[in-house]
């Protein structure tokens, strides 16, 4: 089977492998990329097509291909849709990191088309879920808000409006029964910033609120419409439009389940109400603010199907319809810029006592991992994310990357450190210099680990292999292949003898360091591992892109427990303590501490303003040092909470810090393409290493404390070693 590409071709599902397409004579592409091939052609708009494809190396994993064919004359206009697809993408892809929304694996441009290559999610679309079985019962409606509402937190929180939740956009994912929010739009934005036209009609009819269908605007409370005309229409089987009075100009699906003979309770009914008003400034404004109603509900026992009419508390939430909570406006974002609030009803009516006033926390607090607002045009006011650091999508040459100094070059800012130890900066023919460039992998090395016991080196990459290096020599001692996708992490037992890796593959591969045979292979986790941490005991921690951390026995490669990790998708684990407690960090922000025996939460550690990268706790187990998407390193007093020293200076995300064995400094990496050494007593920065040409993703110090190893974007991994 193979599908033609050619976005004008009438027939391209073809049955048979041809060097031509049979109907429109354009020859066809087996593997896009070298990697994606198209198989069938399963949908299409005005702006491009969507194909389902097999990722030939990935083991023929199965992908979605989005080609778009803007409509451009010449050759600029042309490059500034290519550019504007990638400053798009780069934002969808980190978009990708929660886990109810698919992953970007690939953007490009090919024969003069624009492609996204997204991860395939295998379930059901709402739109399909309707149309085979009942309407939603209260609690089945509840139960999908819950759900989905932190989906929309997140992306508000991102800048992003997505601007056309519908039914046939929310999948509910097979596995584990999670909706994931699809299609983000990104033709749209296309669309406008090339041949932008007042009045533009965007979204689904029916769906999408009047600000939309009238002049093209969109604000969080436009998605947050959008997701109400949803959750009506899967609670009483009818679309949008059959419900809504034009004449009355108010909704009719209370007076519809009426005649049914169902209800639901008054303050669901006043949610929902509260979310499809016409006026913007009548909405609620944040998805947050539409949780805390929720949340406030009784709790419904069983799958009920309805709430009767004299149920106890009925009045709970009488005249729930809430005035807008004001703030500063928004955010750039993918789907359309969010440049601010639009304006307030002069005459609006006036509205009951709400539930949450204006100025709660949910309203006022700063938004966290967001964009500056900017016209996409203008250039960035600081310098731009990096790619995240698992699954990136492959881009054009040079795309987003930081240029840098040659390397072992040191910053002029890098202060006036004290010399005679490791970290101290340059001292006369002395201080940290590059030694050994280890090359190889065919993308991005992720992760890198030294034996403690042996002049050895382990690096894991995106090309799904694990490398082990003799490091004083450079010379490549085995290429280990067991991973079905890329390498995130590896760590290697203190005895010297056991390596684990983890992957975009959702396992835990444990080997044989000494001959490189495979022991174990660890499953358990639904979505992509990120990180792993070996203990004293036998112990290995685990954490993942499902929000779960996972305790296993390393040496039986059995599950010992899962604790529930945070809301979000997790990035970093570290043990501590003998293995009593461990460290974890992701997506929310936050560090948190848990006792690893009864898997309590013990401690929530808050500061950062975007995504917790890596963690690493002191040798003698009383810092913590988190790593950030905010381009900050924490050092934090374990035991007590306190946050003892921020250490500012990358200028873009830190993905990776590490103690050095006497605890008294540390070494961070960045998508700055630059090391830093700072002091963990002062807090201050003693030097500043020009690594490589690319993101540094994760670093690693030798038992000697002479002896570093960085990893990088630029596929190589580079060896420092102390000249004091």
């Amino acid at each position: 089977m193979i599908c033609c590409l050619n976005p004008h071709c009438a027939q391209p599902n073809h049955a048979t492998l041809a060097a031509v397409c049979p109907t429109c004579g354009n020859p066809l592409e087996h593997r896009l990329r070298g990697r994606y091939r198209p198989l069938k052609l399963i949908g299409r708009g005005g702006f491009g097509r969507t194909y389902f494809a097999l990722d030939v190396d990935r083991l023929n994993s199965r992908c979605v291909i989005k080609q778009f064919a803007p409509q451009t004359q010449g050759t600029k206009s042309f490059l500034k849709a290519v550019q504007l697809f990638e400053q798009e993408a780069v934002r969808l892809h980190e978009l990708g990191e929660h886990p109810q929304i698919p992953t970007l694996l690939a953007y490009f441009e090919q024969n003069k088309y624009l492609y996204l290559v997204q991860q395939m999610v295998q379930g059901r679309t709402l739109h399909q879920e309707i149309a085979v079985q009942a309407a939603y019962s209260e609690s089945s409606l509840r139960q999908l808000l819950e759900d989905l509402l932190p989906v929309l937190h997140f992306i508000h929180q991102h800048g992003v409006i997505h601007r056309d939740i519908t039914p046939s956009n929310i999948i509910r994912r097979k596995v584990d029964q999670k909706p994931v929010l699809i299609d983000f739009g990104v033709a749209k934005q296309f669309s406008e910033a090339i041949r932008y036209e007042p009045g533009t009609r965007i979204g689904t009819e029916g769906y999408a609120p009047i600000e939309q269908l009238r002049s093209g605007q969109a604000y969080p409370s436009s998605d947050l419409y959008s997701l109400g005309a949803t959750c009506l229409h899967l609670l009483t089987g009818c679309k949008p439009e059959d419900l809504y009075s034009p004449q009355e100009g108010r909704w009719l699906w209370q007076e519809y389940l009426q005649k049914q003979g169902r209800t639901v309770h008054p303050g669901l009914a006043a949610v929902l109400n509260c979310m499809t008003k016409d006026l913007v400034s009548e909405r609620y404004q944040t998805a947050q603010d539409v949780l805390d109603d929720l949340q406030r509900l009784p709790k419904l026992e069983g799958t009920v199907p309805g709430w009767v009419s004299n149920q106890s508390g009925s009045s709970l939430f009488a005249g729930l319809d809430r005035p807008p909570l004001s703030g500063p406006g928004q955010t750039a974002g993918l789907a359309m810029p969010i440049t601010s609030l639009p304006p307030t009803a002069e005459t609006a009516e006036p509205t009951p006592k709400p539930i949450s006033q204006p100025g709660s926390e949910s309203a006022s607090r700063p938004v966290s991992g967001s964009v500056p607002s900017r016209p996409v045009s203008q250039p960035p006011s600081r310098p731009p994310t990096s790619k995240p650091s698992s699954s990136p999508p492959a881009a054009t040459p040079n795309s987003g990357t930081p240029s840098a100094k040659p390397s072992g070059s040191r910053s002029p800012s890098s202060g006036t450190p004290s010399s005679g130890s490791p970290g101290s900066g340059p001292t006369a023919g002395g201080g940290w210099q590059p030694v050994q460039t280890l090359a190889g992998h065919q993308s991005w090395v992720t992760a890198v680990a030294f034996n403690p016991q042996q002049p050895v080196l382990v690096s894991g990459s995106l090309d799904d292999t694990l490398r082990i290096w003799n490091w004083p020599s450079g010379d490549l001692l085995h290429s280990l292949k067991g991973h079905a996708r890329g390498v995130n992490d590896v760590t290697i037992d203190r005895r010297g003898q056991v390596l684990v890796s983890c992957g975009d593959d959702a396992t835990i591969k444990v080997w044989n360091l000494g001959d490189g045979t495979l022991r174990h292979t660890l499953k358990g986790h639904l979505r992509d591992v990120t990180a792993i941490a070996i203990g004293s005991s036998n112990l290995l921690a685990s954490a993942s892109e499902d929000g779960t951390l996972k305790l296993w026995n390393l040496s039986q490669g059995t599950l010992l427990k899962t604790l529930p990790g945070s809301a979000g998708m997790l990035k970093t684990v570290a043990l501590t303590d003998a293995d009593q407690r461990l460290v974890s960090g992701g997506l929310d922000n936050t560090v948190r501490l848990w006792n690893a025996q009864t898997a309590q939460a013990l401690r929530v550690f808050t500061g950062h303003t975007n995504t917790v990268n890596q963690v690493a706790v002191s040798p003698d187990g009383g810092l913590i040092a988190s790593a950030s998407k905010d381009r900050t390193v924490r050092l934090w007093n374990l035991a007590t909470g306190a946050l003892l020293h921020t250490l500012q200076g990358h200028t873009q995300e830190v993905n990776t810090v590490a103690f050095f064995p006497d605890g008294k400094q540390l070494v961070s990496g960045s998508s700055d393409g630059t090391l830093r050494l700072w002091s963990s007593q002062g807090g201050t920065l003693k030097e500043t290493l020009w690594a490589h040409i690319n993101p540094v993703h994760q670093v690693a110090v030798q038992t000697n404390g002479k002896l570093m190893a960085s990893a990088s974007a630029d596929k190589t991994i580079k060896l420092w070693q102390w000249q004091g």
